[in-house]
């Protein structure tokens, strides 16, 4: 197999919290890996030696108290370092790069709150990261009780995160904002049924990227094999 041709292949996940992006971020990077793709697996926020330290801050609501609008200016910051150092790079040395969340959830998430203007969210965007989007977007669509669930189980005894402490009726609109995002954007995000099991969800997704392999440098013998298990 060849690499990706200059320029690369991103690729973003999204959706609620419990919705399994993480579990099937690595089982997509393991399975181009064994195609023989060169692939990035990386994380918002975080993802760069900066935005790491600012993904501490984010996720342990210590920015919580500056307000809607300072808390979405420190997550472009980190974007801004995360794409300085990590994505960008990995993408002009022609690799497939994977995000585990990147711009819409800053619109769900940040959106979901009620308290900052879609037009605010637009110029943080349009700063960060400029006109380009993700080649592709998989949103992990699960009803918010049913995430909740799964992220009270996975987290056990260990301390629950800013938005996972939100009420049930935020994640409620999170959810309805992927969902529009993923109407408004059809040519480049694509709905996945997070509720069936994580087999099913990974051949789900296996169908999505498909038709994308040949632009990954992946040939016709990668479209023919199984899905991953």
């Amino acid at each position: 197999m060849t690499r990706a041709p200059l320029g690369g292949f991103f690729i973003t996940f999204e959706g609620g919290e419990g919705a399994g992006k993480s579990s099937q971020v690595k089982r997509l990077a393991d399975h181009l890996r064994h195609l023989g793709a060169h692939v990035t697996l990386t994380r918002e926020p975080g993802g760069s030696p900066g935005a790491e330290r600012l993904r501490e801050l984010l996720l342990s609501g210590a920015v919580r108290d500056f307000g809607p609008a300072a808390e979405a200016m420190i997550f472009s910051a980190a974007r801004i370092d995360h794409l300085d150092h990590t994505i960008r790079p990995a993408l002009a040395r022609g690799e497939v790069v994977i995000c585990d969340r990147f711009i819409d959830s800053t619109r769900a998430y940040q959106g979901a709150s009620g308290q900052i203007e879609p037009a605010f969210l637009d110029m943080l965007e349009r700063i960060a990261i400029g006109p380009k989007r993700p080649h592709l977007t998989l949103i992990l669509d699960l009803p918010p009780h049913i995430g909740i669930a799964r992220a009270n189980l996975r987290r056990g005894a260990d301390k629950i995160d800013r938005f996972e402490s939100e009420a049930l009726s935020f994640h409620e609109h999170l959810r309805q904002t992927f969902r529009a995002i993923a109407q408004a954007e059809p040519d480049r995000c694509c709905l996945i049924d997070a509720s069936a099991t994580e087999a099913e969800v990974a051949a789900s997704i296996w169908s999505k990227i498909t038709p994308h392999l040949p632009a990954m440098g992946l040939g016709a013998q990668a479209q023919t094999m199984e899905p991953f298990a």
